[in-house]
């Protein structure tokens, strides 16, 4: 058991028996009385999120995390299989994990999947992914005497607007926060 004071961002706590990823947390206090951490989290279960005052005479009990980095090889309906790349094993997330970030899942990419206590609960994003262009409608000659961009679809089925030079087979950076195009890769 631990202090609140200690919950930071990231960190992975027992709340009802369940473990839930914190995504932000806010040590206040209010005048004479005792100070309280103010508390985000999302369930690792069921996906959803919750916010919570946890006062600092309470205790935490905090799960042991992991991260490892590991290659997305394939979707299979609803789970998405991620590989070791020396021991070649197979791990495997459901899509509710990892709903959010199904776009942005490149086959053959290393990612960073964290584990609590030996069973994988999600995906971390780098900041930016290289994408194959799909699919772009060819620029018209002419057509830039301003900054001027058309759509293009990458090999995951997202839709990024890119400059009129990008063709298809071209590789580009995605950035992972707001899903716009960052440059050539």
């Amino acid at each position: 058991m631990a202090s609140p004071t200690d919950i930071r961002k990231g960190r992975v706590i027992l709340h009802g028996g369940v473990p839930h990823l914190v995504t932000e947390a806010q040590h206040r206090t209010q005048g004479r009385q005792a100070g309280f951490v103010q508390v985000t989290m999302r369930n690792l279960r069921s996906g959803t999120s919750t916010c919570t005052k946890i006062r600092t005479t309470e205790s935490v009990e905090f799960c042991f995390m992991d991260r490892q980095k590991l290659e997305f090889s394939y979707r299979d309906g609803n789970e998405f299989h991620f590989v070791h790349p020396e021991t070649f094993e197979d791990t495997t997330i459901g899509r509710d994990l990892v709903a959010d970030m199904e776009r942005f899942l490149v086959e053959n990419v290393a990612y960073d999947v964290l584990f609590v206590d030996g069973k994988a609960i999600g995906v971390e994003l780098p900041a930016s992914v290289k994408m194959l262009v799909s699919e772009s409608a060819d620029g018209i000659r002419g057509d830039s005497a301003s900054n001027v961009q058309k759509s293009a679809t990458t090999e995951t089925g997202l839709v990024v607007q890119v400059p009129l030079f990008v063709k298809v087979g071209d590789g580009i950076l995605v950035g992972t926060d707001s899903g716009n195009y960052l440059g050539r890769a």
